[in-house]
This record gives C-alpha cells, sequence and structure tokens, in this order.
C-alpha cells in the first residue's frame, strides 16, 4: 500500500473468484476511470438521432503480473458499440509516449454480458502505468434506462438513469465489473438544454451551459457508479444534504426531509465512524423507478413513494444510509458474499431505528421482515440453495437472479447472534466500528470478517464459538434453511399485542363498535397500522360489510398516501373482493412503478374474481407504457400464467 498506512493484514478476499465477471481484474489494478459522454434523447434506437450516450472511457492502469501481460479483458455488453482503442503508456500528464491505435475484439461470456479483449503490440510489464482509452456508444440496454416524457412524474421531459447493481454497469461502461476492485472516477456529462446532470461523486460542477464534470476522490467499486440526466431541481435540507427531484416534486421532497437526514447521519457516524463520503444527498426518482433505493454513494437513489407526507417512511432512507459504512466501505468481493453487504447493513439501520425511534418500534420493523423472510422460504423451500448466506453463483448464473430476502433477513441473524456471543452491546459497537475501520475501502469475503471477530474477542476464540453445535459459523454459511439463531423482538410486543386484538375485533360478524372505537389508532406509526393491515389480510375475507364499515372507520388507511398503507389496503380489497374500492387498485398502480408494490397486486387480482381479473388487465393496459422493462416482464408473467 502507497498510502503509508500500517501493513494491512493479507485479506482471503484477494484470491476470491469472481464467476459474474469476465474481465481480468487479477491481472491489473485499475486506479482511476474517466468518463466523457453525451447524452441525446430521441426516439428508441438503432437509427440516426437515437437516444443514447456516446463518447469516452478511459482507464488508468498499472500491470500486476510478473511476467507482464499482452492482453487486457473488461467486462462488457453486446450494446455497447466500441469503435476506438487507443493506448498510451507511462503516468498521465509525463512527458508519455503518443497515444497509439490498439487491436481489440470482443469474445461471449455470458447473456448478462460479454468479455472486450484489447491486444498489446508489446507486453504491459510488472508495475507499468498506462492509460487505455475507448470511444464507445451505448443506446438501449438493460444498464443505461430512458424514460420517455409519460413515465416521469412532470410528464413533459424525458429522463435516463442508470443501474449498475450487481452486473450492469458493463452496459453502461466497459469495466472490471466487479466488487472485487475498487477505484476513484471522474466525469463530464455533455446534456442538451433545459436538462441537468447528477451522479454518485463527491463534487458536482457546472461547465458551461450544458456540461457537468463529477469527482469521485474515494476507491469505490464499479456497481456505485451512477448517472442521472433529467429536468431536474434541487433544495438544501441539512449541513451536507440536499435533495434532488422533478420541479413538481421538489417542495413535497423538501418538506419530508427537511432536518432529518442529518440526525440518521450523526447517529450512524457515533456508532460506526466517520462519514467519508461527504456529502449525503437524495434523488427522487420518476415513478417508474422499480426500487426502493439504491444506496449509489454521496447520492442515494430512491423511489417517489418515500414522499408520503407524513414523514412515516424517512426511516427508510436509514437502511441507505447505513450502506455509507457496510457495502460502499466494506463491500462484499463477489456477490456470493451478498450477506455482507445488507446483513450488516440491516444490522445497521435497527441499531440507528434503536436509538431514534426506541426498541419497541424497531422489533415491531424487524418481525415485519422476519415474517418476509417465513413467507420467501415457504414459497422457496428452506431447503432451496438460495437459502445459504454464502450463495454458489454457478458459471452464467446472473447474480441479480438470485436476489431475496435471504442475504438481508437471515444475514442480520447472524450479526445479531454474534452480537449475542459477545452479550454486551457498547462491546460489539465498539467492534463493528473497529471492523469498519480494518476494511474500509477494500473488498472481503466471509472468512476475513469472521477471523478478525475472533482475534478482536480472544476469550470467544479460546471457547470455541465458531463450532457450537448447531450454530457452526460454517452452519451459518453453508447450510440452507430457517436460521439456527433468532433476535429476541419482545419488546415490539408492546405494539404487537394491541394490533392483533384490535384486528380480532374486526372478523366477527357483528364488530363491537364501541370496543373498536376505543382503539386510539391515531397515535400508530405506520409499521403498527402495516402490521394491523397484514393480520386483517391473513383474516380475509372478513364477514360481509366488515371492510366497508373498515374503510370507514379508518380514512387514514382507506384514504392514505402512505405506499406501505395503499398496498395492504388494496390487498385487503381484492381479498375481499370489494369491488366498490377496486378503482383503489388502478389508482395506486398508476401512481408508481415499484416492483414490491406492483407484483403482489397483479398476484392478488388474477387470483381473485372475474372483475378482479379484468381490473388487472385494464390496469396494465392503461399503465404498461410508464413501468420499467422488468416490471412489464414480470406481470406479463402474472397474466399469463394466472389465465390458464
Amino acid at each position: 500500500m502507497e498510502s503509508g498506512g500500517a501493513v494491512r493484514r493479507p485479506l482471503h478476499s484477494a484470491q476470491a473468484v469472481d464467476v459474474a465477471s469476465a474481465s481480468s481484474f487479477r491481472a491489473f489494478e485499475i486506479l482511476h476511470l474517466h468518463l466523457d459522454l453525451r447524452a441525446e434523447f430521441g426516439p428508441p434506437g438503432p437509427g440516426p438521432g437515437s437516444r443514447g450516450l456516446s463518447g469516452r472511457a478511459t482507464l488508468d492502469l498499472r500491470g500486476l503480473l510478473p511476467d507482464g501481460a499482452s492482453e487486457l479483458r473488461l467486462d462488457s455488453h453486446s450494446c455497447l458499440e466500441v469503435t476506438a482503442a487507443t493506448l498510451r503508456r507511462g503516468q498521465p500528464g509525463e512527458q508519455q509516449a503518443p497515444a497509439e491505435p490498439v487491436p481489440f475484439h470482443t469474445r461471449p461470456f455470458s447473456h448478462y454480458g460479454q468479455a472486450l479483449c484489447v491486444a498489446f503490440p508489446q507486453p504491459c510489464c510488472a508495475a507499468e502505468r498506462f492509460q487505455l482509452e475507448l470511444t464507445y456508444r451505448v443506446g438501449e440496454g438493460p444498464g443505461v434506462c430512458w424514460l420517455a416524457p409519460e413515465q416521469t412524474a412532470g410528464k413533459e421531459k424525458p429522463f435516463v438513469y442508470t443501474q449498475g447493481q450487481a452486473v450492469l454497469n458493463r452496459a453502461f461502461f466497459p469495466c472490471f465489473d466487479t466488487p472485487a476492485v475498487k477505484c476513484t472516477y471522474s466525469a463530464l456529462i455533455e446534456v442538451p438544454d433545459g436538462f441537468t446532470a447528477v451522479m454518485s461523486a463527491n463534487t458536482w460542477e457546472k461547465r458551461g451551459p450544458n456540461k457537468f464534470f463529477f469527482q469521485m476522490s474515494q476507491p469505490i467499486p464499479s456497481y456505485l457508479i451512477a448517472l442521472a440526466i433529467g429536468d431536474l431541481a434541487s433544495a438544501e435540507v441539512g449541513p451536507r444534504s440536499r435533495v434532488w427531484a422533478e420541479p413538481c416534486l421538489i417542495e413535497a421532497a423538501k418538506e419530508e426531509y427537511s432536518g432529518v437526514i442529518e440526525e440518521f447521519l450523526a447517529t450512524g457516524e457515533k456508532l460506526f465512524g466517520p462519514y467519508v463520503w461527504g456529502r449525503y444527498d437524495l434523488l427522487f426518482m420518476p415513478p417508474s423507478f422499480p426500487f426502493g433505493g439504491m444506496e449509489n454513494p454521496c447520492l442515494t437513489f430512491v423511489t417517489p413513494c418515500l414522499l408520503a407526507g407524513d414523514r412515516s417512511l424517512a426511516d427508510v432512507i436509514i437502511h441507505e444510509i447505513s450502506h455509507s459504512w457496510f457495502g460502499n466501505l466494506v463491500t462484499n468481493a463477489n456477490w456470493g458474499e451478498f450477506w455482507l453487504n445488507e446483513g450488516f447493513t440491516m444490522y445497521a439501520q435497527r441499531r440507528i431505528s434503536t436509538i431514534l425511534f426506541g426498541a419497541a418500534y424497531t422489533c415491531l420493523e424487524a418481525a415485519t421482515g422476519r415474517a418476509l423472510l417465513r413467507q420467501h422460504m415457504d414459497v422457496s423451500g428452506e431447503e432451496n440453495p438460495l437459502n445459504k448466506l454464502r450463495v454458489k453463483i454457478e458459471p452464467g448464473v446472473d447474480p441479480d437472479d438470485t436476489y431475496n430476502e435471504t442475504p438481508y433477513e437471515k444475514g442480520y441473524c447472524f450479526v445479531s447472534y454474534l452480537a449475542h456471543l459477545v452479550g454486551d452491546q457498547d462491546q460489539f459497537d465498539k467492534f463493528l466500528k473497529a471492523y469498519v475501520d480494518e476494511f474500509k475501502f477494500q473488498s472481503i469475503v466471509a472468512e476475513d470478517f469472521l477471523e478478525f471477530y475472533l482475534e478482536y474477542f480472544p476469550e470467544l476464540k479460546k471457547k470455541g464459538v465458531d463450532s457450537i453445535a448447531g450454530f457452526e459459523f460454517d452452519r451459518w454459511l453453508n447450510t440452507p434453511g430457517w436460521p439456527p439463531y433468532l433476535p429476541d423482538l419482545s419488546p415490539g410486543d408492546s405494539l404487537m399485542k394491541p394490533a392483533e386484538e384490535l384486528a380480532e375485533l374486526w372478523v366477527t360478524s357483528e364488530p363491537d363498535m364501541q370496543a373498536i372505537e376505543a382503539v386510539a389508532i391515531s397515535t400508530w406509526k405506520t409499521y403498527q397500522l402495516v402490521y394491523f393491515l397484514d393480520k386483517i389480510l391473513q383474516k380475509s375475507p372478513l364477514p360481509p360489510g366488515n371492510v366497508k364499515k373498515l374503510g370507514e372507520t379508518y380514512p387514514k388507511i382507506s384514504n392514505a398516501q402512505n405506499a406501505e398503507l395503499r398496498l395492504r389496503w388494496g390487498q385487503i380489497i381484492l381479498k375481499n373482493d370489494y369491488q366498490e374500492e377496486f378503482w383503489k387498485v388502478k389508482d395506486f398502480l398508476q401512481s408508481q412503478g415499484k416492483q414490491k408494490y406492483t407484483l403482489p397486486l397483479y398476484h392478488a387480482m388474477m387470483g381473485g374474481s372475474e372483475m378482479a381479473r379484468t381490473l388487472a388487465k385494464d390496469t396494465f393496459a392503461a399503465t404498461a407504457s410508464q413501468l420499467h422493462s422488468n416490471v412489464v416482464n414480470y406481470v406479463q408473467q402474472i397474466l399469463v400464467s394466472k389465465d390458464n
């Protein structure tokens, strides 16, 4: 390490393979990436004037192989059209040899990418510095998402954004598309008149009327490099935070997040050490964004569903903020170790939440997470190999196709188990801070973490806690199924019991309205209402007339703007075939396109009455043009499979 720091421990991750990358990332060190791109909006391609990003990617590299190398392989994609490659030897900025064109060709790799192979006229020696400049264009493809005006909130201008995780950035720029290696980056982005570009970078600078310059001075893995271009405005909401959104949403975003983000950041810093990324900004995506959030450093991309109008979903941001330490700073070295990103982030999120909102509320939120894990394992089968913490990703399998609740919630249980072994929350918090400090800016595998844990707590190592029967670390990592240890969520009982009792009152054919009205749900937080509605849904269909009465009794639920409540109310309407309010389902699905809300409602409609199935087809016909292409495919599968 040139940084002059203490000599760092050799990592197991240095030997780890990444079957999802076609690149020679072990033969070369990538020091910096620079993108110089021009965005053009037009009709979908191919053809002249079609929408696309075009320009150059420059990679600053150093050879690592003792015997040198005569070829460099990068991850790329069939949608990237590379037209030229030039090589410059030596340190950048010094008296360098002139750039020479070099031959390149593509090689097949998998359905989600291909290798771009660049040949060196003379082999590159060990430790030799060189820059490779690639001229390319990308139009339609999985990494760059183009939205027509009707897919945005303002409905007037188009929008484009990139989504890198897990292996999609190879369809944005040629790279070492693996979380095993990290580099700094900079970018110069040219946009049409009236558009603004933003990126996951710690500096944002306007250059002239149509150009924006970005720099990320901390090393990050390729999947965290992100770009969005649209009709965007911004507003300050804290000393190091601003919100970005379409002009029609900016007031709502400012209102919802003013003054709350700093408290989340400061609590995270107290627990896990310095926030190293400078700014923490939020970009509210167009309604068709299919995810809840993407933790791009300095600039989290989030769904506009978080604009509930009552600050009730602000804590979803805590999850993304927690990634600033777990995932973005200490990173899984390959996607089979995804639990190192997500299990730790769930644990960190719930630590911050416990400090800010109390144990009862946090345990209630964790109970909804546990219910999702139970649901997932019931559907997939406990013995499914995807239900191991360490997933074996086979060559050719897209890591995104292995995505499920296990790394999040089973990962949370394992981290909680390790805290339980320590037996002292303060001690474990100190350990997490030391863990982040030990592995910051690096990528690791489970062995790196677990060895550090046992060294940090030598008395636990002496006791042999890694091999307690039934709770062996190896079993946690490599055996599918329900977690061997579950953290105690009983502090949540004070919120869950009243919700369960209230749900019981609604199941009788003549509900006791006096008893019902005695329960003051006006003070309940979102997750308590969600828990109550989940119980109602489990007990549905209710006796005739009860759902109508339920909606009239709780307008706060039946007319909610909050997406979590709208989803549950929609599911209850459908399960009870309450046709008077079917319009609310369509309304909600027209207002947003988040996968987590869209798919369950289509499942419910297609599993319902004839009227409900008609509603599904009508709603899809009306909204297909504004959905993300993945979501369109998933919905079509539901409409077809349930119709046979």
